[in-house]
């Protein structure tokens, strides 16, 4: 598991063996099962997590008891309620595990400690917060502007062959279009 973790980290920095030996140190390996919750709302978060195995998702049910997805996870992508985190507040969201799942966790005092003695990381984790920050905006500015075809084939290349992994309302919440809309926008581009 740490080999693909320290892969996937020198595709955005170079770390030396010893950084990456600092930072793999602090990870924990943990399995979450299919339809288990990895977080719930009113929790305080002290974990991240990096996905080596499985696929998760992460929602928000707003006062009507609407769920939202905003983010899928799959492998070599990292999910946690990164407000909660960073801010020491309770989460929000609910992150599910839709497959099983393997990962790794990150405790934020561990966090701390490896950007002292690899202040590399500052570095890598400011990256994927800048990446993840840009995905955010142009997720908002694609349902603003396009429509649900064009939105659909930008989930597909942002998630490829995801959507054999995950349930078909679970895209079309993620879309914000209705299960039949997606429907429709698969049997358009099928034709």
């Amino acid at each position: 598991m740490r080999k693909i973790i320290s892969e996937h980290i020198k595709n955005y920095i170079n770390p030396t063996e010893k950084d990456l030996q600092v930072f793999t140190s602090h990870l924990n390996e943990i399995s979450v099962d299919k339809k288990k919750f990895l977080l719930r709302p009113g929790t305080f978060v002290k974990y991240e997590y990096f996905v080596i195995k499985g696929c998760l998702k992460a929602y928000y049910l707003d006062d009507k008891g609407n769920r939202h997805i905003i983010q899928f996870a799959v492998e070599n992508w990292w999910i946690g309620d990164f407000d909660a985190f960073y801010n020491n507040v309770p989460s929000r969201l609910h992150i599910e595990a839709i497959e099983n799942s393997q990962l790794l966790s990150i405790n934020y005092d561990c966090l701390k400690k490896i950007y002292e003695e690899a202040p590399i990381f500052e570095r890598y984790f400011r990256i994927l917060v800048t990446n993840a920050f840009i995905s955010q905006r142009k997720r908002i500015l694609s349902s603003l502007e396009k429509n649900a075809q064009q939105r659909y084939i930008e989930f597909c290349n942002t998630y490829p062959n995801i959507e054999d992994r995950v349930p078909n309302y679970d895209i079309a919440n993620y879309l914000g279009v209705s299960a039949e809309s997606l429907s429709r926008v698969r049997r358009n581009l099928k034709s």
